[in-house]
């Protein structure tokens, strides 16, 4: 089974990217859904945090506040550290299971929806990095009409962010959202038919033995790490 990892940047329209190929029954893991799961009450995660924080940070019903968590580690990288200390591995689990879930399911690939994919990074340990692209412009003129705030605002979220430029260079594929939605979905299809066509039989006999699907697993990932070192991601701008 092939894993591949979907990102952009804020506005690009990744989230529309997912939404068009959950559509085409392609298996979508959600790392922002994961993330609010591992830390429902009674959950390891939660009650980590708790002890960590103080009771101040849980709600009355036993919830994370997270306005209040927010408050706490705005301004303080040494809790904003903690914070992701606890998280993270949690959500990293959560995916690996739904990963596993997908092969068990008998998928032929499944996309990892990872906001920060290329910060983790996650992205080495992906079959394909697939990046939502448009021009920061766009990106502030889209967020401002989104979000009803002011331009200095959206320039400071977006700035707050790996530059979507920057991940353009990690791409195996580019989906360039700069035009409207008709154009965008074409570029979807034309990715869904990239991957019938990379993942062909293979995820058969992966799936009827499972060795061998682990050992092409092992194999991919360790590819895309010696390319890395022999040649490190540079920037470019390609499209499919």
């Amino acid at each position: 089974m092939l894993v591949v990892g979907l990102t952009g940047g804020i506005a690009t329209g990744k989230s529309t990217v997912s939404t068009l190929l959950k559509a085409r029954n392609i298996p979508i893991i959600d790392a922002d859904l994961l993330a609010r799961q591992v830390v429902e009450p009674g959950t390891p995660a939660l009650a980590k945090i708790k002890q960590t924080f103080g009771d101040e940070v849980i709600l009355p019903n036993g919830a994370l506040d997270r306005k209040k968590l927010g408050s706490v580690i705005f301004n303080d990288e040494a809790k904003r550290k903690q914070l992701n200390n606890i998280v993270h591995p949690a959500v990293r689990k959560a995916m690996l299971f739904e990963v596993v879930r997908s092969w068990a399911n008998g998928e032929k690939y499944c996309i990892l929806d990872v906001p920060l994919l290329i910060e983790g990074p996650l992205w080495r340990l992906v079959g394909l990095v697939v990046v939502v692209y448009c021009s920061e412009e766009l990106q502030l003129q889209r967020l401002v009409s989104r979000d009803s705030c002011s331009r200095e605002d959206a320039l400071s979220r977006i700035h707050s962010q790996l530059p979507i430029a920057d991940k353009v260079a990690y791409a195996d594929v580019v989906l360039d959202n700069s035009g409207n939605k008709a154009e965008l979905e074409k570029q979807v299809d034309a990715l869904v038919q990239r991957l019938d066509k990379e993942v062909g039989w293979t995820w058969i006999v992966g799936y009827m033995f499972p060795p061998f699907g682990f050992v092409s697993a092992i194999l991919v990932l360790l590819w895309r790490f010696l390319k890395t070192l022999v040649k490190p991601p540079s920037r470019r701008a390609k499209t499919d």
